[in-house]
């Protein structure tokens, strides 16, 4: 890529930005961010949690064990992804994790578009020791982690069979990944997420009530496109949940976003 894929720009936040902000909003637990030595990162939203490597160059498996291991004493399940997946939706994350809570696996592995998603994939956090185990005989790569676990592999279709998921995102472009210059600009290129903006209180006057549907991949886009400036008097409310006033929170198909006043909400 020539750069390092966590401080991508994307549409006026950063990749590891909208990652992080995204399993935030689709999962209840910790959100804990692996990094290399000497790694650095975008800013990221207060309540993240960061977690040093202490091996550099040991492949996905190294960083999966290091997270795993993280919040191992606060969470049965987890789900892992990579840092470049801009167009992950919540309504994924909980599909996925939901699988691994119902059933006796250990790992409930996406294959979508014919291909594995490991880095996509929900793993019980007692994995930890085997895959600090296969570390220390020298594998590298998750294969043998999934090989040596109870997995569940859901296709497209059995994740589709999820009503949220399927009308959230029917192309499961979730699992999306930004590996080449070119694939950034394609997905740089793609139209921000359909969201539904609602306006409340002294911000519906002038004719400004009603709902419009808006492209924004963030609270700050949300605003912008309809007129609004995310300061100390305008508050933010996501699907019902009271969410401030953070601009680069993410946003996903689907979402609605409703501003009102600050003397009115607070």
């Amino acid at each position: 890529m020539g750069t390092a894929k966590s401080g991508l720009e994307w549409h006026g936040s950063t990749l590891l930005r909208r990652t992080v902000g995204t399993l935030a909003r689709g999962l209840e637990g910790p959100v804990v961010v692996v990094r290399a030595p000497g790694q650095e990162l975008p800013e990221l939203p207060a309540g993240v949690e960061v977690v040093d490597d202490p091996f550099e160059g040991r492949g996905p498996l190294q960083g999966i064990a290091v997270g795993l291991a993280a919040v191992a004493d606060r969470a049965p399940g987890a789900f892992v992804c990579s840092t470049d997946l801009p167009f992950l939706h919540t309504a994924f994350v909980r599909r996925v994790l939901r699988a691994l809570a119902d059933g006796p696996y250990d790992v409930v592995l996406p294959h979508v578009h014919g291909f594995r998603q490991p880095l996509a994939a929900a793993y019980a956090t007692s994995l930890a020791p085997l895959a600090a185990q296969l570390l220390a005989e020298g594998v590298s790569a998750p294969k043998l982690l999934l090989d040596r676990s109870r997995t569940l592999v859901l296709d497209d279709a059995a994740l589709l069979e999820d009503a949220a998921l399927r009308a959230a995102d029917p192309e499961l472009a979730s699992v999306l990944n930004l590996n080449e210059p070119a694939d950034y600009a394609a997905a740089r290129g793609r139209p921000a997420p359909t969201v539904t903006v609602q306006r409340f209180g002294v911000l519906a006057s002038g004719g400004q009530h009603g709902e419009r549907q808006v492209a924004a991949a963030t609270l700050a886009g949300a605003a912008d496109a309809v007129g609004l400036v995310l300061d100390r008097y305008v508050l933010a409310a996501v699907n019902g949940d009271q969410t401030g006033r953070d601009p680069e929170l993410p946003l996903v198909a689907g979402d609605v976003v409703a501003f009102l006043s600050a003397d009115a909400g607070g």
